[in-house]
């Protein structure tokens, strides 16, 4: 069994698909409770998460000169 990250930033890179998931069904939720502000900050928590992600990920597979 691989062994746990013990970071909060790792454990954020392990279970960030469930983070993103969790984040839309909320925002979700509250768009249909008519909090539609309440469900945009939400959405832009998971979109700079993604995006944080993703330049993580780009910069780690670039080559080194």
């Amino acid at each position: 069994m691989a062994e746990q990250p013990e970071s909060v930033g790792g454990l954020a890179e392990l279970y960030l698909g469930n983070i993103l998931y969790a984040l839309e069904r909320c925002a979700l939720a509250m768009a249909e409770e008519g909090r539609g502000a309440d469900a945009k900050f939400y959405r832009g928590i998971g979109k700079l998460l993604a995006e944080a992600h993703g330049k993580a990920k780009q910069a780690s597979s670039e080559p080194t000169a």
